[in-house]
């Protein structure tokens, strides 16, 4: 079951220092391009996946195609996409040994969560990190 206590979010917030942000935007309209400028400002690494955008510099990192090219360990991997889209990247995720997979607002999807679930990953669903950060006290990353 995914997490949704405010201890447990507030722990994940706290604990994590590096992640993949998957459905990253160059736009600065977009969800996506807010919340990793905002999760930057904070002290987090976010390390954009976008296959549109891959081998480009978004906010000062490299953006890759897929969260298996990101060279890194990962803490965290945050999903902006439609929940038909998530197969792949659980996969993917599972794979990174990230610890947790975070899908945004409106991201939803029982199945992929569940799939997460069973191979040992934390699963917050439904949730932004910009509204929890401030929503829960946490502190920034330094």
């Amino acid at each position: 079951m995914p997490v949704d206590h405010p201890d447990e979010l507030r722990r994940i917030l706290t604990d994590i220092r590096t992640l993949a942000l998957v459905g990253a935007s160059d736009k600065e309209n977009r969800d996506s391009y807010r919340v990793m400028a905002y999760l930057q400002g904070r002290g987090y690494r976010v390390i954009p996946v976008s296959p549109r955008l891959a081998g480009k510099t978004l906010l000062g990192e490299t953006v890759y195609d897929s969260v298996s090219a990101i060279p890194d360990a990962i803490d965290m991997v945050d999903v902006f996409l439609n929940p038909s889209r998530l197969a792949p990247v659980v996969d993917e995720a599972i794979a990174s040994k990230a610890r947790i997979l975070w899908l945004q607002l409106g991201v939803i999807n029982e199945a992929e969560a569940a799939r997460a679930e069973a191979a040992g990953m934390t699963v917050v669903m439904d949730h932004c990190p910009k509204m929890e950060i401030p929503r829960l006290g946490v502190p920034p990353i330094r």
